[in-house]
């Protein structure tokens, strides 16, 4: 990665890595890095699809740095293909280190995210929507 490296995508979620989210290193803990990236793919996935939508998969998610105590933690999201009932969405975790101007990509990864009806079944994604 190079300092040059920029998020793609919208900024969706952006909350703060508190101490009761780490582990006993004292680093914030993958799975709730993990979390945040399924609840910024729900908010950008049912803003596409208009409606509700589950998390089907995850896609090769690999940590490249920690996140601490203190870290304002920062989520991207865009919509990289939709098809009949299913969305994939390209997800970064990124942090701006607590008391400093420093940004670090934390990790990426692939949701594929399925709209689903009023009954709880998979619904057609209007693919000519914005």
């Amino acid at each position: 990665m190079t300092e040059a490296e920029e998020p793609q995508g919208e900024l969706t979620l952006r909350t703060l890595a508190m101490p009761a989210d780490t582990n006993p290193a004292g680093d914030i803990f993958g799975g709730w890095v993990l979390a945040q990236m399924d609840a910024a793919a729900g908010i950008k996935s049912a803003e596409r699809a208009r409606g509700r939508t589950v998390t089907a998969a995850v896609k090769e998610v690999s940590f490249k740095q920690p996140v601490k105590v203190g870290d304002t933690v920062c989520i991207y999201c865009s919509v990289s293909h939709v098809g009949r009932t299913s969305m994939t969405l390209y997800v970064e975790c990124w942090v701006r280190r607590q008391f400093s101007q420093e940004r670090q990509k934390v990790t990426d990864a692939h949701f594929i995210m399925v709209a689903l009806d009023e009954h709880g079944k998979p619904r057609q994604v209007d693919v000519n929507q914005r």
